[in-house]
């Protein structure tokens, strides 16, 4: 035995698009009259504020009405403060670099912070250029010699054999006024060290 299609739900989604597109028809006045409505109005009126085009509506399709109006002021909203934002024309505050927050790590640590916390990426960059005057000035030089104290496991057995690598290559290169300073900070990190 066949089975028999229902026509029921067909024939009410037939009209139910039949109305859709009338009611389009009519929206475009209805969205007129709603937009002069909201100016006048307070904006928790939002429900009432909405009139039919006339008693063909459903609930249902006010309903859809009322979202689709809803989502037309959101977008004029949003575009009024695309423009009023780009009239203004905000700077992006700088980033700071490397340097400054690998710095303000070492000054918490010194101060003994209570939100200071360990950050590998900033004991990182101090131990990479701790030997270069220019990136860690000499003010901040012996700080980092007191948190190099507490330096434990892998992190200070590569500090040390880097330092006397880089000993070994000072004194092969020559004596000149950089390489000197570089090489009285590797001595040192060497004495505190080892």
């Amino acid at each position: 035995m066949a089975k028999q299609k229902r026509k029921g739900p067909e024939v009410t989604a037939k009209k139910s698009k039949k109305v859709k597109k009338a009611s389009a028809e009519e929206r475009p006045q209805a969205l007129e009259t709603t937009a002069d409505n909201e100016e006048a109005s307070p904006k928790g009126e939002a429900a009432s504020r909405v009139q039919a085009p006339g008693p063909e509506l459903s609930p249902e399709e006010r309903r859809v009405l009322e979202r689709k109006l809803k989502k037309e002021r959101k977008k004029e909203e949003k575009k009024r403060l695309r423009e009023a934002g780009s009239a203004t024309a905000q700077t992006p505050p700088a980033r700071r670099s490397g340097a400054e927050l690998a710095l303000d790590y070492l000054r918490g640590w010194a101060q003994k912070h209570k939100n200071w916390k360990f950050q590998k990426t900033r004991q990182t960059w101090l131990l990479l250029h701790m030997y270069d005057s220019d990136k860690v000035p000499d003010e901040h030089f012996s700080t980092l010699l007191a948190y190099l104290e507490g330096l434990k496991g892998r992190a200070r057995e590569l500090t040390v054999q880097k330092a006397e690598a880089l000993i070994q290559e000072l004194d092969e290169a020559g004596s000149e006024a950089a390489l000197l300073e570089k090489a009285q900070r590797l001595r040192q990190v060497l004495q505190l060290l080892s």
